[in-house]
């Protein structure tokens, strides 16, 4: 097959248009055109007044190879890639027959998991451990605390349990990164065969939403459960048993390896021996990173993001960014990406819009509050949210130790929690009165949507002052780019901190094990290698086969040094 790329056709083109596009731009008749399905559908929204829709297409046709000869040096036209996933080995014979040989997964994130499902599907059987509850329960957990019909349970939250941190969000499937292995169709296959919408295959912008995600998850677990691997909940993991490394030239100590992974320590009290550990932790483990850092794993600390969450009307940027086309039913409700760089220096830009969705309370830590955006598949709540952050750096901002980000984030959580009245209500206040300078006392039109609830105030002193005087600045320049956005009573609340991880547990590029500890792979958001569901289900699979390849090299080794 051929695919044919950037297919433009106006909103409200028929349902034979795509095909008559084929074929003109091709210059083909109809009998040759054997097939032609969808591969990719986007939206150019550049002219409000006149927006087109834009095409990828697979198609089969009689004749590829004269008409690539034909058509060779169009940019446009190109042999269709091969996107199908091929597992990189199989499990030997016996495989996990030994405790220690059981690959371990720590973190039921969308790393985690896809890390356990590419090894179950490998035959290696392998024992996934989540601090949290499964999904079903984490959801009660988390909207009790959100309606305050329950009290905040540190191990089930937003942060932590089945599905990880993505299960609480809009569920975005999009991302920057480079995968010119196509991995990120893998993960987007294994999440419709689970239970997510077949649109998230051909969308630009794809999103799951948070009730759909829930199902998604359990689905994940299940295919994981009957290909031999084993999910346990409620089994956080306390301390990495480790012994240090030493051997002949060529050995790990010889090769800047100091220690191994020879077992875990759980919260229980229980060990559990193992060689291969794949460390999904999430980006709020702050208790996991305190102890990697006490059994000397090496760790950094990197850029991460703080700010707030910003409210509009949905019906506000669907104008903004649709004009008269807005409710269009291929159109669905707009999004916004917005950068603006301060005078200071300062980089402030929008992160993880929800469209037609809610400000959630985030935190993972008694005392500390934190928001979030979250979102269904329908986005058809009254209120559009993103975050406003401003870029953090450790050498300007946080200097100290690997872990001086996350004393930051404490720090400025804390704060944010007595701002808030000490009940996990969070501190708020309008746009208009922020950038003036003065404390809100009164909401306008715009209704907010955080549970358990905000306290107007001024939010002058909830982050560094270089981050609010940037800030101050965005807004109006942000309402000449989107009409209305920098209107007096947009709501915004604090605070946004946990946009990415304040460290990365550094890893060897080839690998993908940890500089100093042999057996730990370090994987996903948590530990500094993804931005997302997709990117973390894409870098599980990638720290899976890395996994497969060194076990099944030492299983090698091993049988040859038994042999002699």
């Amino acid at each position: 097959m051929l695919r044919l790329s950037e297919l433009r056709l106006p909103l409200d083109h028929g349902p034979d248009d795509l095909e008559q596009a084929v074929l003109r731009y091709l210059k083909i008749p109809r009998a040759r055109l054997l097939d032609c399905q969808l591969v990719k559908r986007s939206v150019d929204a550049r002219r409000r007044d006149r927006i087109q829709l834009i095409y990828s297409v697979d198609v089969a046709l009689d004749g590829e190879a004269a008409l690539m000869r034909r058509r060779h040096g169009d940019r446009r036209l190109r042999p269709t890639p091969d996107t199908h996933y091929r597992y990189v080995a199989r499990a030997p014979e016996g495989i996990g027959g030994h405790s220690e040989q059981r690959p371990v997964v720590v973190g039921a994130g969308p790393c985690g998991y896809f890390a356990a499902l590419l090894l179950a599907q490998m035959g290696f059987r392998p024992l996934l451990l989540e601090r949290g509850q499964p999904v079903k329960q984490r959801t009660a957990d988390t909207f009790g605390f959100w309606r305050r019909t329950a009290g905040f349970n540190p191990e089930s939250n937003a942060q932590f349990g089945e599905g990880g941190a993505g299960t609480f969000s809009d569920g975005k499937l999009y991302s920057q990164v480079s995968d010119p292995d196509h991995y990120g169709c893998k993960v987007l296959e294994e999440l419709v065969a689970c239970g997510a919408n077949r649109e998230i295959l051909t969308q630009h912008r794809p999103h799951i939403g948070t009730f759909k995600l829930a199902t998604v998850v359990r689905g994940l677990r299940a295919k994981i459960e009957a290909l031999g691997g084993e999910v346990r909940f409620g089994s956080r993991v306390d301390q990495l048993l480790l012994e240090p490394c030493a051997g002949p030239p060529g050995s790990d100590h010889a090769s800047g390896k100091s220690q191994r992974v020879v077992g875990l320590s759980l919260a229980d009290g229980t060990s559990l021996p193992c060689r291969q550990v794949v460390l999904a932790p999430g980006h709020s483990a702050r208790d996991s990173f305190q102890m990697l850092q006490q059994a000397g794993v090496a760790l950094e600390a990197k850029p991460f993001a703080v700010g707030f969450r910003i409210e509009h009307p949905q019906a506000l940027v669907d104008e903004a960014r649709w004009g008269l086309n807005a409710g269009h039913p291929l159109l669905g409700a707009a999004e916004f990406k917005l950068v603006h760089h301060a005078a200071n220096g300062r980089c402030v830009y929008s992160f993880c819009m929800c469209p037609g969705g809610t400000v959630v309370a985030a935190t993972s830590e008694e005392g500390r509050v934190v928001t979030n955006g979250m979102s269904q598949y329908s986005r058809n709540e009254r209120n559009a949210n993103s975050g406003i952050v401003v870029g953090i750096h450790p050498e300007k901002d946080f200097p100290g130790g690997p872990l001086a980000g996350v004393e930051l984030q404490e720090k400025l959580e804390s704060h944010a929690f007595e701002m808030g009245g000490r009940d996990y209500s969070a501190p708020g206040q309008l746009v208009g009165d922020f950038v003036k300078g003065r404390a809100s006392t009164k909401l306008g039109e715009v209704e907010p949507s955080y549970k358990p609830g905000i306290k107007l105030t001024d939010l002058a002193d909830a982050l560094p002052s270089y981050a609010i005087e940037a800030m101050r600045e965005a807004f109006p320049a942000f309402g000449k780019k989107i009409r209305g956005f920098d209107r007096p009573d947009a709501i915004l609340t604090g605070i946004e901190t946990r946009t990415s991880s304040p460290i990365r547990i550094t890893r060897d590029n080839e690998t993908l094990q940890s500089l100093n500890t042999r057996g730990l792979y370090p994987a996903g958001e948590g530990a500094g290698y993804a931005g997302g569901i997709l990117s973390a289900g894409v870098d599980g699979i990638k720290v899976a086969e890395a996994l497969v390849r060194d076990m099944l090299a030492d299983l090698d080794v091993e049988q040859k040094g038994g042999a002699q």
